[in-house]
């Protein structure tokens, strides 16, 4: 009877270590263990937009113990909150959403009314600049357009026009200038995101009326702009998923005035799976390939729900995607219908991208940092093998081909280690990863 009793003390006495730790964890670890109540955010509308919100203000504790050694979902972690003020305003409320998760991309847009808006005024760059000088481990990346009036939906023989001029010299003082801008408010090392989805139909620096001048034209900015002393840029070229009006492999103007290789992908269009997002002519795979061919980092400056309304399969999906393929940076479009933060019309996918990302350690800089004061040396891989991890755009209807037959699922994502992982239990986030800090 005597052993019998010590053994129950004894069974008695782990419990309740065991208890304790529990306890000690939740307490001490607040970030493993926290509310995500998803409708905990404020009520705000922006003018002719479905509503939106703005987010109650969590803790902005970290998680203590160890860490994970690379946050999810890519090197650089971004999103797109506003052109001007607000947009840096926003990233610090968005990283307090996300329970502290640093947000290294800083994203915005030139404006491509008028060629003044393209040349990149000081005023408008002036926000950007302070924010990168505050943080030197941000990425800043810029939308640029290739014309003035951007979206006035000019016709075929226009462009074809412009696009020659353009090749000719025509529009080569403009991008001096903004070069010359950039450099000047100190952001000589912006990522340029020049000429976006000229695939598509959208915008009047299309590639589809002449591939040939435009490609010719996208080197003469790139030349022009690289001319500037002082500057540092890094070039995307960044089609939408699919083939749309031109396949984008046709209007790539070559890999020595090409540095990031990017995808705007959204979840389009109706009905599509993310299966075949991957799979389809000119889609995500065909993206990897092609930029582990050329050797180039990849990207993904647009990334958002569409289509198919409030997806959150697609949400975890597109991460564990990024997660595998490591790219340069990362940038949701946060704004409805596409976001998950700042659209009410999307709760169930924005508790799945919080959920995923909440709380992360800050990833370790990505190769050829922005804060490196000299370009990345020449590649030593062999060709054909993958680089190591390397107002808001109008979503017009894509014209799309034939949906390609299912063959199966897409490539199952790698799974996280469980005790990395964020266990949904109730409203609450549960992670353990402070069982490694107890292994010592």
């Amino acid at each position: 009877m005597r052993s019998d009793g010590r053994g129950r003390v004894r069974a008695v006495l782990r419990a309740g270590v065991v208890a304790a730790v529990l306890l000690t964890s939740c307490t001490v670890l607040l970030a493993s263990c926290m509310v995500l109540p998803v409708a905990e955010r404020e009520s705000g509308l922006r003018p002719g937009a479905p509503q939106e919100r703005e987010p109650a203000r969590p803790p902005s504790a970290r998680p203590s113990g160890a860490a994970a050694a690379s946050t999810p979902s890519g090197r650089a972690l971004g999103a797109f909150l506003g052109s001007g003020p607000e947009g840096v305003r926003r990233m610090a409320e968005m990283e307090r959403w996300l329970g502290g998760t640093k947000l290294r991309v800083g994203h915005t847009y030139l404006p491509g009314r008028l060629w003044s808006d393209i040349e990149g005024q000081p005023g408008f760059l002036a926000p950007w600049a302070r924010w990168r000088r505050a943080d030197p481990t941000g990425l800043f990346v810029l939308n640029v357009p290739m014309q003035a009036r951007n979206e006035a939906r000019l016709d075929d023989a226009r462009v074809r026009a412009l696009l020659r001029e353009g090749a000719a010299g025509g529009f080569d003082a403009h991008f001096r200038t903004l070069a010359r801008n950039l450099v000047r408010a100190q952001l000589a090392d912006t990522v340029v995101v020049l000429g976006w989805e000229m695939n598509g139909t959208t915008y009047t620096h299309r590639c589809a009326p002449d591939p040939r001048a435009w490609k010719a034209y996208w080197r003469r900015i790139v030349t022009t702009m690289r001319a500037v002393d002082g500057q540092r840029f890094r070039f995307d070229f960044a089609p939408s998923r699919g083939r749309d009006a031109i396949p984008w492999t046709a209007c790539y103007p070559g890999d020595d005035v090409v540095d990031v290789l990017g995808m705007d992908a959204y979840d389009q269009p109706k009905g599509m799976s993310f299966g075949e997002q991957v799979r389809e002519p000119y889609g995500l795979q065909a993206h990897v390939d092609f930029a582990a061919r050329h050797d180039k980092p990849l990207s993904y400056p647009e990334w958002g729900l569409f289509r198919n309304g409030d997806n959150a399969e697609y949400v975890r999906s597109m991460l564990a995607w990024m997660d595998r393929h490591k790219p340069l940076y990362q940038t949701i479009s946060d704004y409805c219908p596409h976001g998950v933060w700042r659209c009410r019309a999307n709760p169930t996918s924005a508790k799945t991208f919080r959920m995923a990302l909440f709380a992360q350690p800050e990833a370790p800089l990505p190769p050829w940092h922005s804060g490196s004061p000299t370009a990345p040396p020449p590649s030593t891989r062999p060709p054909g093998t993958r680089p190591p991890g390397t107002e808001p755009p109008r979503q017009a209807g894509q014209s799309r081909p034939s949906r390609p037959a299912a063959t199966g699922t897409a490539p199952p994502a790698p799974a996280r280690p469980w005790w990395e992982r964020c266990w949904a239990v109730g409203q609450y986030c549960v992670r353990f990863d402070w069982l490694r800090a107890l292994a010592g």
